[in-house]
This record gives structure tokens, C-alpha cells and sequence, in this order.
């Protein structure tokens, strides 16, 4: 029996992701244009990588028009933490203390991103459930994450 697909998004999927938490809404077309403007990737690929990921349930398809509008099938916030999760389990056997630590040793940190480090810490000590912002720049995140 075949594996069933990951719904985990591979390096190309996450940048095509990024675009469009970014932009919203886009054609292949636009993706293609933001993309191709870092990485050099050609058009058919990614088309073709998001027709796959389609298929896998990472993006939604609007078809209403003559070129397919993609956007993403679930918010930033919900994927990073999944991805964080996996990567925590697989590679720190489950330590979020073992990644922390290991995330702040392997690349320096700015003090703004270590106050709102020290911030999120402060409130779950505190017993409240706070979450990093993902607005805020240590979190990755942009106006438009969602």
C-alpha cells in the first residue's frame, strides 16, 4: 500500500507559500514573477509544483476565472507550528527547550527579538498562553500572515 502523501511543505512549497501569505491571493503567474526574481525558477515548475500542491490539500484553487487563482490552504501561523512540532519531535525528541536552546546558540539573536523572547516567557510563567506575534519580527511574520 502507498504511503499517503506529506501534507508537510517541501522547501519550494514553503517559498511558494511565503508568496502568497505575503500577496494573498495569486495566479501562477505572479507567484512565478515574485519567485523569479530570488531563486531564477521557471514557470513550469512552478506551476507544476503548485498544481502538487493542490493535490495535497496545501492550497486552494479558485477557477472561476481564466487563470486559476491560488491561495493558501491554511494560515502561516497554523503551518509553522505544525513544522515546528515536527521538527521538535523528530530532531529534539520532543524538547522545545532542546530547539530553543539550540536556536539561540547556532545564530545570534537581535535584542529586540531576545525582549520579546524574555516577553512570551514572562507571560507563560505568568500561566497565560501567549504566543509570539506573527507580526513580529522574531516570529518570522508579516501583515498579512493569516
Amino acid at each position: 500500500m502507498p504511503r499517503p502523501p506529506s501534507t508537510r511543505p517541501t522547501d519550494a512549497e514553503l517559498a511558494i507559500l511565503q508568496v502568497l501569505w505575503q500577496n494573498g491571493p495569486s495566479t501562477v503567474r505572479d507567484v512565478h514573477e515574485e519567485l523569479g526574481r530570488a531563486a531564477g525558477t521557471g514557470y513550469t515548475t512552478v506551476l507544476k509544483t503548485m498544481q502538487i500542491m493542490f493535490e495535497k490539500g496545501l492550497l486552494e484553487r479558485d477557477t472561476s476565472q481564466r487563470a486559476h487563482v491560488y491561495s493558501p490552504a491554511r494560515p502561516a501561523e497554523e503551518v509553522r507550528r505544525s513544522l515546528v512540532a515536527d521538527l521538535t519531535e523528530r530532531a529534539f525528541e520532543g524538547s522545545a527547550a532542546r530547539l530553543v536552546m539550540q536556536a539561540l546558540s547556532s545564530e545570534r539573536a537581535s535584542s529586540e527579538e531576545l525582549a520579546e523572547i524574555r516577553h512570551l516567557l514572562d507571560g507563560l510563567e505568568a500561566g497565560g498562553t501567549d504566543s509570539p506575534d506573527a507580526d513580529s519580527p522574531a516570529a518570522g511574520g508579516t501583515e498579512q500572515d493569516g
